[in-house]
């Protein structure tokens, strides 16, 4: 009864109108193209153009006026091979990494991709917006083509009415007035690397019907904009099939307070229609009572923890609780996902005394709003110890983030927890999603192979090395930089 009570007062609270719309909004939108097409067919190479189909050759780079081609100075070449189905007698290609885009209005995406080469075989891997995996290593013999879809979540920090979310350095340069990554631009970006990638034609088309999962969290769940970091909501999308779009509103830094004062919350409450499904993983800095998070300017008390600290067993419980409810109450689907837990990185070993209460205290407010569970912390703890002397070289950078192949190894613990809480979201899963044993975790570090991309501050990172999945110096991109135009930033 008491919970009951606390539930009901902290939805009335976290419901009312934020504090933070009576600030000036980020401005977020300077740079941007517009456009209202929402469908595009492409063919790619040189030929014949089938009839409906804009074709695209190596010269084809995005410009504002066009909007669309290949972006971040990418360098391809294309190979016409002829026959009778011009969809199929051409492609594109590059020993290097090379990006495709195509400006679009905020939604989800269906993507179409036609991969394959007449006359040899091909391997293609591709990732969307901030390197979110779609399709990984797509092999297809010579003379055979392989069509696949993905679905890709697109959005730009505004919301009505004339509202915006407060985006950090990390996302934003305020002084050119442009996104600093991906996730907030006005395009969808597609990334094309492997051993042999060879892009026949694309079909994209908005898919008002799609079921959006959205994500909520830190570092831990966020695009990491570049290797070594990655995390598991950057690869959740390659277990998910259309019409399955993965959302992440992830960002590094975060706590569930201060989620709401940068307006976060209320763009993922925006966008979610009824049976959409948020999960949310919070609790890393929630923790934290002092200090600053790096990615604010210090004048900024949104970067202050001081001012958004939680403690485990009351503001921070009850607080995950309410959203819970906030969601339920929207027709949403809430899933609480425990923190996942962290190692000593000097030792290899698990730390888990690291998040004291926190991950208990997720497990209880599921348990309090009625909500689904995953709980992560005990599922990468048996992963951890399960990967034993893999640990420390092959799945974590530090002792909190994971690189690549850690992040897809939870991923893969992800879907086994939506398996298990009987989620109707396992309809959408990919059809080679199959089962993961987290006792017995596959692949190990030297048997992953996923393409793993330069680092712009200079190497590949800290996971698997060259021969396990890295590309070697002669395949990097001459520009791997996140945007034109645009710094770096740190993690």
């Amino acid at each position: 009864m008491k919970h009951c009570f606390i539930l009901l007062i902290l939805t009335a609270i976290i419901c009312l109108p934020c504090l933070a719309q009576n600030q000036a909004p980020t401005t977020a939108t300077g740079g941007l193209s517009q456009t209202n097409r929402t469908s595009f067919k492409f063919s790619f190479g040189p030929g014949k153009v089938a009839p409906g189909y804009t074709q695209v050759l190596p010269s084809s780079a995005y410009t504002d006026d066009i909007s669309y081609g290949f972006d971040t100075d990418s360098s391809v070449t294309a190979v016409d091979r002829g026959g009778d189905d011009p969809l199929l007698a051409g492609f594109c290609t590059s020993d290097k990494l090379f990006f495709f885009s195509v400006a679009v209005p905020e939604g989800n995406y269906k993507v179409t991709v036609t991969l394959g080469d007449s006359q040899g075989q091909s391997m293609t891997t591709i990732k969307a917006e901030a390197r979110r995996l779609m399709l990984e290593r797509v092999h297809t013999d010579s003379g055979k083509f392989d069509t696949r879809s993905f679905m890709v979540n697109v959005r730009t920090p505004k919301m009505p009415p004339g509202n915006s979310i407060k985006l950090n350095t990390r996302e934003w340069d305020a002084q050119t007035d442009e996104a600093v990554t991906r996730t907030w631009d006005d395009k969808l970006t597609l990334q094309f690397c492997d051993e042999r990638p060879c892009v026949c034609a694309l079909e994209i088309e908005k898919a008002d019907n799609a079921v959006t999962v959205f994500l909520v969290g830190d570092s831990t769940v966020t695009d990491q904009p570049r290797e070594p970091y990655g995390t598991w909501g950057q690869m959740l999308s390659r277990w998910f099939k259309p019409p399955a779009a993965i959302a992440n509103h992830a960002e590094s830094g975060e706590t569930l307070k201060a989620f709401r004062s940068q307006q976060r919350w209320d763009k993922v409450m925006n966008q979610m229609r009824p049976g959409d499904y948020v999960f949310m993983q919070l609790g890393h800095n929630d923790l934290n009572k002092t200090g600053h998070d790096g990615i604010w300017p210090r004048d900024d008390t949104m970067g202050d923890w001081a001012y958004t600290h939680s403690e485990a067993n009351t503001d921070y419980k009850w607080l995950l609780a309410a959203y819970a409810v906030e969601v339920k109450r929207r027709g949403g689907i809430p899933v609480i996902v425990s923190p996942m837990t962290k190692i000593d990185i000097r030792s290899g070993q698990i730390n888990l005394a690291g998040l004291g209460d926190y991950p208990k205290a997720a497990v209880e407010a599921a348990q309090m709003a009625g909500a689904a569970c995953i709980d992560l912390n005990a599922m990468s703890v048996e992963l951890c110890n399960a990967l034993g002397t893999n640990l420390d070289r092959g799945a974590y950078v530090d002792g909190l983030h994971t690189n690549t192949y850690g992040a897809y190894l939870l991923s893969r613990c992800i879907v086994e927890g939506i398996k298990k809480a009987k989620l109707d979201l396992t309809k959408y899963l990919a059809d080679d999603a199959g089962a993961f044993d987290i006792k017995n975790p596959q692949p190990l570090p030297d048997d992953f192979k996923l393409p793993l991309e330069p680092n712009p501050m200079g190497g590949f990172g800290f996971g698997p090395s060259r021969g396990r999945g890295a590309p070697t110096p002669e395949t990097a991109p001459t520009n791997p930089r996140p945007l034109n135009n645009t710094r770096s930033r740190e993690n």
